[in-house]
């Protein structure tokens, strides 16, 4: 196991010795994810397990979690979103390789050039993040609005067109 957040590794050469890193990654190192969050305070917990299945397939599962500081859209408050995401990638060569995944893999190329496992964790946090956050517990606003009396009474512009498909 491996406390420090690595660069980019070999990912067939992880799965086919089984390494495990693991560490924690302040939200404020990670670029893509805190342009969706209200402030970058924080930091996430992450986990990559590279092995193989049974199968013969390659993979390696991402666990991720945190508490993500987002902007509510009804109140306009900061509020914390606990996420934990557990995703299973299997590895693939080429996207002609993905259809020979078992169910519940999703693929992932794993080319020469290598992979970095925390932006496997940042890119799960990404995903987690909802599109319109609202805070738990916060009321809806629903209301029927009511129609003004002049526009109910008001002529349809197209009843003169009806009168024409009559004739």
């Amino acid at each position: 196991m491996s406390a420090e957040v690595p660069g980019k590794v070999d990912g067939w050469r992880m799965a086919a010795t089984g390494r495990v890193f693991e560490g924690r990654l302040p939200l404020a190192g990670m670029a893509r994810l805190r342009d969706l969050l209200f402030d970058a305070e924080g930091s996430a917990t992450w986990s990559a397990t590279f092995g193989r299945d049974e199968l013969g397939v390659s993979y390696v599962d991402v666990k991720v979690q945190a508490r993500l500081p987002l902007e509510c859209q009804r109140t306009l408050q900061r509020f914390e979103l606990s996420v934990e995401v557990k995703q299973r990638y299997g590895l693939v060569r080429s996207e002609d390789d993905e259809a020979a995944l078992p169910e519940g893999y999703e693929p992932l190329l794993a080319d020469a050039d290598g992979m970095e496992p925390a932006a496997l964790a940042e890119d799960e946090l990404i995903l987690a993040v909802p599109l319109i956050p609202v805070c738990p517990g916060t009321e809806a606003v629903e209301r029927d609005w009511p129609v003004p009396a002049d526009e109910e009474t008001r002529a349809n512009p197209f009843s003169a067109l009806a009168g024409l498909k009559k004739k």
